[in-house]
């Protein structure tokens, strides 16, 4: 009897009896996983993500430990001595490796075109990010944050996962693991948070504009553009070459026509292993402790509404730009503006079509959406430069 009572403590059944927190989080994921699978909700993220806060918050599994990273640092001695599976990947994250792999598959998947055919959507672009600058101020004078954590979490509103990350590992490491699930979720809520921001701010009238077809795009156009963004961004703002220079790198393997094979692989195998890795570790940072505490609120909060105001940024932009403009632009474009590739740009067109069911506004869009992912970028190497 003594030893099934004392293999009985060994379990996590009991362990959970003791921790709400964790049967909590545990519910939590079962839940994404629900959206993941049932309603699709960016399920290649999603999925990912919420295996890694199931596995986590397991009770004695041991499989991450977040004592590991206290304060933002990684304690190599200990770590030496006993890590569990999710801690090796999460260096992936801490060490700022992920997104700059995750760049260079969505340079390589990434078609500048539509930018280069309609240059006007790059004001979209960069009006989509004054979620992030807003949202700073607002966790800076409201939120009691300090400017390089405010700096963090408003980058949540380019909707650009690896860059939130990026910018929370070198600006405030003890919040990346909030920042980064408010990322990602954000990221894959896209078609849930857009529309009613979009229907809100515009007229049936104007969601039914349609568009002229682009021009077509020289190759030696697209293949001298990342080079010269490259350059010149580099030049403007030294701490977005990284990001800048693994985006356009991507770009350049796919455009250039002479490096196919490292083309497809960045666009497959190394996208998909490395959105494997960093789901799983983004989920495993996403503990009852870390996850379900006052801060971690108002980091959702505050993500939440860095991104609203992005999208709706670039809708007002749109808007303003044609009482000028002879050949209108359809103001849902606006909305893609946010960096989420390109997600945000089939929400455009799914919204377009429900105004003019032959309104076709996805390549048109994707301009806003390419831009924004430059625009994010710039402004993490804007708040880097500031905070860093």
């Amino acid at each position: 009897m003594d030893t099934i009572l004392e293999f009985s403590r060994q379990t996590g059944f009991y362990y959970l009896l003791s921790d709400w927190k964790s049967l909590v989080m545990i519910l939590v994921s079962c839940l994404l996983l629900w959206l993941a699978i049932r309603k699709k909700f960016e399920p290649l993220l999603l999925l990912p993500i919420a295996i890694g806060m199931l596995l986590t918050n397991l009770p004695g599994a041991g499989i991450y430990h977040a004592e590991l990273f206290a304060g933002g640092k990684v304690d190599w001695l200990t770590f030496s001595q006993g890590a569990g599976l999710l801690d090796y990947l999460y260096l992936g994250v801490k060490l700022g490796i992920y997104p700059c792999l995750i760049f260079i598959g969505v340079g390589a998947m990434t078609d500048f075109g539509p930018l280069l055919a309609n240059p006007k959507s790059l004001l979209l672009g960069a009006a989509a990010q004054i979620g992030i600058f807003i949202t700073f101020t607002g966790a800076v004078l409201l939120f009691g944050f300090t400017p390089a954590q405010s700096a963090a979490i408003g980058i949540v509103g380019g909707a650009d996962g690896p860059t939130a990350i990026f910018v929370s590992t070198l600006l405030a490491p003890e919040l990346l693991g909030p920042i980064a699930i408010a990322a990602y979720s954000y990221m894959a809520l896209v078609p849930v948070i857009q529309p009613p921001i979009m229907r809100a701010l515009t007229t049936p009238a104007e969601r039914a504009i349609q568009m002229k077809e682009l021009r077509v795009v020289s190759k030696r156009e697209k293949i001298i553009f990342p080079i010269a963004v490259t350059i010149f961004v580099s030049l403007l703002v030294p701490s977005a070459a990284v990001l800048i220079g693994s985006l356009m790198f991507g770009n350049l393997l796919k455009e250039s026509g002479v490096t196919e094979r490292l083309s497809k692989t960045a666009q497959n195998e190394l996208m998909n292993i490395t959105t494997i890795f960093l789901g799983l570790s983004v989920g495993a940072t996403a503990t009852g402790d870390i996850f379900l505490s006052w801060s971690t609120i108002k980091i959702l909060l505050l993500g939440v509404l860095a991104f609203s105001i992005g999208s709706a940024g670039g809708v007002l932009l749109a808007k303003f730009m044609n009482l000028f403009l002879k050949d209108k632009i359809n103001p849902l474009i606006g909305s893609a503006g946010v960096s989420a590739v390109p997600m945000a740009a089939r929400v455009s067109q799914v919204e377009g079509q429900k105004a003019s069911p032959g309104n076709y506004l996805l390549m048109h869009a994707m301009g806003p959406n390419v831009a924004g992912v430059i625009g994010s970028a710039i402004a993490a190497g804007v708040l880097i430069a500031l905070f860093g």
